[in-house]
């Protein structure tokens, strides 16, 4: 009797009650619009990856917890092999659209799963929905995945008759920024979380960053960074630091020990793409350093050296293709005039690095940033917490998570905190993925659900559910980033404060060749 008990709690679990009928359900501050049955399908999936899902119930809403909320979400239920959870999913950027692709991925993998737009619709570089609107700025800030996961814990209920047995929530960059949020603020609400390249320090990151160098760059045109000096800029760093972690691959496996000196490429006769001139020089200084206070104190960390190239790089971030059209510039003003002054027509030129940062921590601290340390409601109901961050990242300066994970072991204790969070550090990878180095680890659920030893999240169901805390992740660098093409390298990504440390004699692209050790 107990093996067929077993055998049937062991099975996908499917609906006990017809989709459509979630039409009429009713949930707090919540408008049901639609619910319609799906059939299986093949759809993009993150990374623009073809993801197989089966047939599923869909359902979609409106939750409005303030009078100026417009909160839209999204339930996904696969119609007959449910594995007993569900799977939150988040956003980047600013927002403003529901996740398709991510949940595609947790559908497939039989995840019942949810998004959200976070009370707006708009692209993810664009804030100004937020002029003149504090509720939908709180909405985006914390309120909207809570009041999103809330509401999908009951249609879940409703659907299959069961709640879910263990949520987890997974995201990157805004998302992890989110994720955080869920641990510090709501520790209720999820088992599981998977956070990588956290915005967590949202003002000081949208705020500090762009005055320390962005500002030079837009005030001076002598400054300014071509995106056509980047290529130079990478090869100089790579021949200065390569090969200081014994392998000569491309990739710096701990950039905080690379001391490059921009003067080093200064051109000596007529400026060219392969040198830069003293005021560029000194602009790629301060990009290093990150911003400082009048004493010479760090406020928010600079960028690593390593991941100045490549599509995810800083001529997307940093530089631009232009003066003024790097992401990072855009996020910067589009945060500071639409949310922190609260003015259609305010233009850096009006504030300066400390009014601006004091503006925002007084303002929008409360609301945006997850920096929190006290996880103790978290952790005291189980939760697992796993970090991870790119240190190539040309997005969100990596030393951040750094941060955020020592001042959780100061306020805790390393003993407590060994017990439920982890933190890796990606050598060669860029803002979430992408970069020179093995970056896929599981993420995204680019690619089918596998072990933990390669799949991060894997690793996080399983320290869940059966108690294995991760070590070391096997990451997977595919030819031309595409798995199709096959393997290229495979690396282990260690856990925080051990790195990857080369065996000195072994096969430098495959991952039995390194251990793992004190950094």
């Amino acid at each position: 009797m107990k093996l067929i008990l077993f055998l049937l709690l062991a099975l996908p679990m499917a609906a006990a009650t017809p989709c459509h009928s979630l039409e009429s359900l009713s949930l707090p501050n919540t408008e049901i619009q639609f619910a319609e049955s799906a059939a299986a399908t093949t759809m993009l999936g993150p990374g623009s990856f073809l993801v197989k899902t089966p047939a599923f119930c869909r359902v979609g809403g409106i939750i409005k917890p303030s009078n100026d909320s417009e909160i839209h979400f999204e339930v996904w239920l696969p119609e007959a092999e449910w594995n007993g959870k569900f799977r939150g999913t988040g956003n980047g950027g600013f927002a403003g659209s529901i996740n398709y692709s991510e949940m595609a991925a947790a559908l497939r993998d039989g995840y019942a799963t949810a998004s959200t737009d976070t009370g707006h619709r708009a692209n993810g570089i664009d804030a100004d929905w937020a002029l003149g609107h504090p509720e939908k700025i709180t909405d985006f800030g914390y309120r909207a995945i809570h009041e999103m996961t809330v509401k999908a814990k009951g249609v879940i209920q409703a659907f299959y008759g069961d709640p879910p047995k263990h949520s987890y929530f997974s995201s990157c960059s805004n998302g992890g920024r989110q994720a955080l949020m869920e641990a510090q603020r709501f520790p209720e609400d999820y088992d599981g979380i998977l956070a990588g390249a956290p915005a967590n320090y949202w003002t000081h990151l949208l705020v500090a960053n762009f005055f320390a160098s962005g500002k030079k760059m837009l005030e001076d045109s002598a400054s300014y960074i071509p995106k056509e000096k980047i290529p130079a800029i990478a090869n100089a760093v790579l021949a200065a630091c390569d090969a200081a972690d014994g392998l000569k691959d491309g990739i710096l496996s701990d950039p905080t020990s690379c001391h490059f000196d921009p003067a080093t490429i200064v051109c000596k006769g007529a400026e060219t793409d392969n040198c830069l001139t003293r005021p560029q020089a000194a602009s790629l200084q301060r990009i290093y350093d990150g911003a400082r206070n009048s004493t010479g104190g760090v406020i928010y960390p600079g960028y690593e050296p390593g991941g100045e190239d490549g599509g995810g790089g800083w001529s997307a971030w940093i530089t631009g293709s232009k003066a003024g059209l790097a992401a990072g510039v855009l996020f910067s003003t589009g945060f500071q005039r639409n949310m922190v002054f609260n003015e259609a027509s305010w233009t850096y030129k009006q504030t300066n690095l400390a009014a601006a940062l004091d503006a925002a921590d007084t303002k929008m601290a409360a609301t945006l940033n997850s920096t929190d340390p006290n996880l103790k409601a978290f952790q005291a109901r189980g939760g697992k917490l796993i970090l991870y961050h790119g240190w190539a990242d040309a997005a969100i300066p990596p030393v951040n998570a750094i941060h955020y994970y020592d001042t959780v072991e100061k306020a805790m204790g390393e003993s407590v905190v060994d017990g439920f969070a982890r933190l890796y550090m990606l050598p060669g990878v860029q803002h979430c993925s992408g970069g020179p180095g093995p970056n896929f680890f599981g993420q995204f659920g680019v690619l089918k659900a596998g072990d933990a030893q390669h799949d991060i999240f894997t690793a996080l169901v399983d320290w869940v559910e059966q108690g294995s805390a991760p070590a070391a992740i096997v990451a997977t660098k595919y030819t031309k980033d595409d798995p199709a093409k096959g393997v290229d390298m495979t690396r282990p990504v260690c856990p925080y404060p051990q790195a990857a440390k080369y065996n000195g004699t072994g096969d430098m692209k495959r991952a039995q060749s390194f251990v793992c050790a004190l950094r």
